[in-house]
């Protein structure tokens, strides 16, 4: 039970945490209800960060309740990889149901594990080929 826990070390709780996700945007994983952005951090485990305004969702009932599912959604992903997440609400959310939220959000993970993979080798390859010299 101890393992699926939300502690505070998960959490982006300072502004100056948003603000190095927003000035650092490495990935970006686009979808028609979300937006997640993302950067390395070197804690070894991925922090996350929700921003729900009240354009895209008017009532303090329906923030809460997308809040609620992807908060819950995270805490499952154990193999998310050491990166401090932003998701971002986008118009149209409170029309979802909550099975379509979870399999979004579940979607959005995926495809934030994917790109990330991606990222990864192709970095390490130009650092590779900068430090090889050409003389």
């Amino acid at each position: 039970m101890k393992a699926l826990s939300f502690p505070k070390s998960h959490r982006l709780l300072r502004p100056a945490d948003y603000g190095k996700v927003f000035n650092n945007v490495e990935l970006k994983v686009p979808h028609r209800n979300f937006l997640v952005l993302a950067t390395p951090n070197t804690l070894g485990h991925a922090r996350i960060g929700l921003i729900f305004s009240r354009k895209n969702l008017k009532l303090a009932v329906q923030r809460n309740r997308i809040k609620r599912h992807i908060r819950e959604s995270f805490r499952h992903q154990t193999d998310l990889p050491a990166l401090d997440i932003v998701v971002l609400g986008r118009q149209g959310l409170a029309a979802l149901g909550n099975p379509a939220i979870r399999t979004s959000v579940d979607d959005l993970w995926r495809r934030l594990r994917k790109k990330h993979a991606q990222t990864k080798p192709s970095a390490t390859a130009s650092s590779q080929g900068a430090s090889r010299g050409t003389g």
